[in-house]
């Protein structure tokens, strides 16, 4: 059974780090991706890495609203994808996910992805 599990978040100051987990089971995707919605909003694009061959992957998107705070990196003998989130703002409050994609395209689209963790809620105050 293929499943996207996120952990780690939580409720947080302004200022803070957190890191997001998300494990996954069944089998290895080419392309994983983390996404957020914040309260009201549509889902943001926020991370992705690409397999390039063997164990690696390479981080090929990160969104400019967290650029410089998150990196994105994929553990491959874990097969779990990880957010570390830096100098944390109220503006990153959201349900943060991770999606899986069977083909190697990068893509920002959810509709492009084909398997999604259950979200896990990050609360950023003031």
């Amino acid at each position: 059974q293929i499943q996207l599990v996120e952990s780690g978040g939580g409720l947080v100051q302004a200022g803070d780090s957190l890191r997001l987990s998300c494990a996954a089971s069944g089998r290895t995707f080419p392309i994983m991706a983390w996404f957020r919605r914040p309260p009201g909003k549509e889902h943001e694009f926020l991370a992705l890495v690409r397999w390039t061959g063997g164990n690696t992957y390479n981080t090929d998107f990160i969104a400019d609203s967290v650029k410089g705070r998150f990196t994105v990196w994929q553990d491959s003998a874990k097969n779990t994808l990880y957010l570390q989130m830096g100098s944390l703002k109220p503006e990153d409050t959201a349900v943060y996910f991770c999606a899986a994609r069977n083909t190697g395209r990068r893509t920002g689209r959810t509709d492009d992805f084909d398997y999604w963790g259950q979200g896990t809620q990050v609360t950023v105050s003031s």
